[in-house]
């Protein structure tokens, strides 16, 4: 997937050049905007029969089912599929030469200048652009 709610239900900042989202001050990969839309469903269809796959292979643990092992790695297998699929890991999709930041802070990474100048409608939680975070 390549977007995310914010806490306060809008969507997740996205870098000027369209190669992350921010979640909680941490910059997230976006699937490859160059993919037919046709194999961009069916990729996201697999991610999220994937993820639906690790959750009842999660279950099935916790019941104590046999193989149940197996099939969770055979469920986040998948997930890593499709996401490489997408774009969101593996390779990088674009081809200027710039690094993958994919999970760094924002603040970490060449993006802290452009991070640092956003004014975030709502706190989100641990962020340190709104000054966000739980009160005591």
């Amino acid at each position: 997937m390549d977007e995310f709610p914010r806490r306060s239900g809008g969507p997740a900042p996205v870098t000027p050049d369209g190669r992350y989202i921010v979640v909680r001050g941490r910059l997230w990969r976006r699937a490859n905007p160059d993919l037919a839309e046709e194999r961009r469903e069916a990729l996201v269809h697999a991610l999220m029969a994937a993820r639906r796959a690790v959750r009842d292979a999660k279950a099935a643990q916790r019941r104590g089912e046999a193989q149940a092992s197996a099939k969770l790695a055979a469920a986040r297998s998948a997930v890593d599929a499709a996401k490489v699929g997408l774009g969101e890991r593996g390779q990088v999709w674009w081809q200027d030469g710039a690094p993958d930041e994919n999970r760094r802070l924002a603040r970490n990474t060449g993006y802290a200048a452009w991070y640092a100048g956003l004014k975030l409608e709502a706190a989100e939680p641990d962020d340190p652009v709104s000054g966000g975070g739980r009160t005591r």
